[in-house]
């Protein structure tokens, strides 16, 4: 990736809904190329998607917070595909330590936590840390430095 990329990339990340035109006339390059590079992008994986960010709490989903599960062998939320497809769940990681993955949760009420924090149970220990608030969310990404 060379820094044309790098200012598409910027620019997509803050407003995917760009026209190819509008993105040329910002970056400095026709639309079909601008277009070719998208494109590029897009086949080689780097650009994965595109979506709108929605406010949970604006959504109904007012409570948001972590869970570390502790879960290993067979029966852990890592193996059962149908624990990423639950409402709740936004986002599993699987990460190093003292548990095998955390997982992203918003819920609609305290009761909604509650009956996650059970149905979570029977993979392992949850421990839950709530979100209090989100002062950064979504920063985009930008070329690593070496």
């Amino acid at each position: 990736m060379d820094d044309m990329d790098w200012e598409l990339l910027r620019e997509l990340q803050a407003n995917a809904r760009l026209s190819f035109n509008e993105l040329s006339r910002r970056v400095h390059l026709s639309p079909p190329a601008v277009a070719e590079r998208v494109r590029r992008l897009e086949e080689s994986g780097v650009i994965t998607g595109y979506h709108a960010q929605v406010d949970p709490a604006m959504a109904g989903w007012s409570v948001s917070a972590f869970i570390r599960m502790s879960c290993y062998g067979p029966r852990c939320v890592l193996r059962d595909p149908e624990v990423a497809g639950w409402p709740e769940v936004r986002e599993i990681h699987r990460v190093t330590g003292d548990v095998c993955s955390i997982l992203k949760v918003a819920a609609a009420s305290m009761a909604a936590f509650e009956d996650l924090i059970d149905r979570l149970a029977v993979y392992g220990q949850p421990s839950s840390t709530m979100v209090l608030s989100s002062p950064l969310t979504a920063h985009p990404l930008t070329a690593a430095t070496p």
